[in-house]
């Protein structure tokens, strides 16, 4: 992959006691440039991810971009992330990558919701591609994917040392900062 190659990453933060949780994008180059952030939020354990994260991408306008990674598929809270309808909307490929084993989390959506709202998220969990494990650095992350060829060098293309690509890492250290800057009471 060309040095100049940029994704966007889109990774979160939020406080326990949060309404809002507070989405970073980050436009990274393979070589680990920093191009461009943009800031959104998502309802903390509800159904808005998927527009926060298509927003993102169109406030950034930027063409150049050719991967857009995500830092897992259940952000704020089991607000599932609808990758297919993000792929449909950027019209590039779109991985997600999470960093822990897990069983999945159909047995934590139905512990923790009921009726309808239990049901839109069961739907959308269940319509996410599977997960694969790939070892990256040493460390082993779950990748995901759709309309992408070979999501494992996407991922070890921006995973320059660590196992996190280097786009949601800058995204997540943004999506803090703008979250702790948010919460600050004088802000």
């Amino acid at each position: 992959m060309k040095s100049g190659a940029r994704a966007l990453g889109v990774a979160e933060s939020y406080a326990p006691d949060a309404e809002r949780s507070t989405l970073a994008g980050a436009v990274v180059r393979a070589d680990r440039v920093v191009d461009d952030f943009c800031f959104r939020s998502a309802t903390v354990g509800g159904t808005d991810v998927t527009e926060a994260a298509i927003d993102i991408w169109e406030s950034l306008d930027r063409p150049d971009v050719r991967y857009v990674l995500v830092a897992g598929v259940a952000l704020a809270w089991y607000n599932v992330l609808d990758l297919g309808r993000l792929h449909d909307a950027v019209e590039r490929p779109v991985v997600a990558v999470s960093f822990e084993a897990s069983g999945g989390l159909e047995a934590a959506i139905e512990r923790e919701f009921a009726g309808d709202a239990r049901d839109a998220r069961l739907a959308a969990y269940r319509a996410l591609p599977e997960r694969h494990a790939l070892d990256v650095g040493g460390d082993t992350v779950y990748v995901r994917s759709v309309g992408c060829d070979d999501p494992d060098a996407v991922v070890r293309a921006y995973t320059p040392e660590g196992g996190r690509p280097e786009p949601l890492r800058v995204a997540r250290e943004a999506a803090r900062a703008a979250d702790d800057y948010r919460r600050t009471p004088d802000a």
